[in-house]
């Protein structure tokens, strides 16, 4: 897609550098997005109806944009969530804009202005005196057939793009999606079984009746494997190439079948301690390694988020409204079970993901640096943003390279935030080659080769694209 937005945006500021990096980031400015973990619903490519306002478009569904209002001291309800209040998208634009100099310097208020100028070229500053023009600008070409799900997503030049489902989830949207072959790339989706898997979970017995009840399995622990293994295997047949296990921690225990047994019964009836919930959690991610070494499915591991911190906003509002919170992260200890025993089985891969940065040059990159079936996760949630990405690459490269990571996964419920957050990736991995090659580190023509390969062969290589 073409650029409205600054090309040398991001870049370093010295001069050869710069210039380095620049011709690094052309090679890679347009090529096609592999987004393989994302959150937008498929249902939105599917039913392929036009954004209602420029809210619905930029605000509602990024959370990184109303966390930061809420901590300025605006409501829930002045942006629009209440359900027993009228939306007003109008006044929301404008509470955005009253607030706009708040996003100054994060990596949402960036994507904004990319996607702002990028798709509408609009690249006067969001103000008081602005936000009624620019929220008007917006409106007016939003029933437009290109500004459509459809007409974006293969705007975007969108390769493959991975949704995000619940086990039992029959996926027939993305039935229909290909049956109509509605855009140019694949929609796909990620087998995410933390609520089956977990006791602590609200509804956990429901949910585990549910799984048993549609594959027709038994109800001892046995049973629930197979219950796993059968929805796994209806997953890999609709496309799904990944699951996904949003853990607090990335602890794993090897059981006996008689342990497990007993603490599946226990699970059942909510009859488990904190320890005992702990250690059955543990054994579940264990199986689901197994059961990837089974079915080829990649396990990709996001711990270190203490969800739904704000109990009252949580019983309001639900998930995903912004009061998720990193804490710590062990992975060298907690993984030991896991990698003992199915660490270097071929074919089995697993991606690790931090919250806590601490854990990258400390394990992630040894651990990648050493098992075959380990890979990193790219900057994730908090950390996807410019500096952070820095770090990253700085923290990981020396021990383990550049082609034991995973690519870069924009994370995102906002469909219009995609290009711009890989837009980001591949300027900051520009910028961070270019030093390389100014310092004698990496010659020009392997740089070039990198970048390409991490939009393009890395990730491909990592989820088994």
């Amino acid at each position: 897609m073409s650029r409205t937005h600054n090309a040398q945006a991001l870049l370093p500021l010295d001069e050869r550098t710069r210039e380095i990096a620049e011709d690094l980031y052309q090679e890679v400015a347009d090529a096609p997005i592999i987004s393989p973990h994302g959150h937008v619903a498929p249902r939105l490519i599917l039913d392929d109806e036009a954004f209602p306002d420029p809210v619905e478009l930029f605000i509602r569904h990024d959370h990184y944009v109303t966390r930061l209002l809420i901590a300025a001291g605006v409501s829930f309800g002045e942006l629009g969530f209440d359900p027993d209040r009228p939306s007003d998208a109008r006044g929301v634009w404008r509470k955005v804009a009253e607030n706009w100099h708040r996003f100054a310097g994060t990596a949402s208020g960036y994507w904004l202005r990319f996607e702002l100028a990028d798709l509408f070229g609009i690249t006067d500053e969001l103000s008081d005196e602005t936000a009624d023009g620019i929220f008007d600008r917006i409106s007016s070409v939003l029933i437009e057939p290109e500004f459509r799900p459809r007409a974006l997503f293969d705007r975007f030049g969108i390769e493959v793009l991975a949704t995000t489902d619940d086990p039992l989830d029959d996926l027939a949207a993305h039935d229909e999606i290909a049956a109509q072959r509605a855009v140019a790339g694949r929609i796909i989706p990620t087998f995410r079984p933390d609520a089956y898997l977990d006791p602590a979970s609200p509804g956990f017995a429901d949910r585990v009746q549910s799984l048993l009840d549609a594959t027709g399995q038994s109800g001892g622990f046995a049973g629930y494997l197979r219950a796993l293994e059968d929805r796994r295997a209806y997953f890999v047949a609709a496309g799904a190439v990944s699951t996904d296990h949003g853990v607090l921690e990335p602890f794993t225990a090897d059981l006996s079948a008689d342990d497990a047994e007993r603490l599946f019964r226990g699970a059942r009836i909510g009859a488990l301690d904190p320890d005992e919930q702990r250690l059955f959690r543990g054994h579940m991610l264990f199986q689901m390694a197994r059961m990837s070494v089974d079915d080829g499915l990649v396990m990709t591991v996001h711990p270190g988020i203490s969800r739904n911190h704000h109990t009252p906003t949580f019983d309001a509002y639900g998930p995903d409204t912004g009061h998720d919170i990193p804490v710590r992260t062990e992975y060298t200890q907690n993984l030991l079970p896991l990698l003992n025993t199915f660490g270097t089985a071929p074919g089995f891969q697993i991606v690790l993901f931090a919250v806590d940065e601490t854990v990258y040059s400390r394990e992630v990159a040894p651990l990648a640096g050493f098992y075959p079936s380990v890979y990193i996760g790219a900057p994730w949630w908090f950390l996807d943003a410019p500096d952070a990405m820095l770090r990253f690459r700085s923290a990981v490269t020396e021990t383990a390279g550049f082609y034991r990571g995973s690519g870069f996964i924009d994370d995102t419920r906002a469909l219009l935030s995609i290009p711009a957050r890989h837009d980001t990736a591949r300027r900051m991995d520009s910028s961070f080659l270019a030093r390389l090659v100014r310092e004698e580190r990496v010659t020009l023509r392997t740089a070039r080769r990198i970048a390409r390969d991490l939009v393009d062969e890395i990730p491909r290589k990592a989820f088994k694209l």
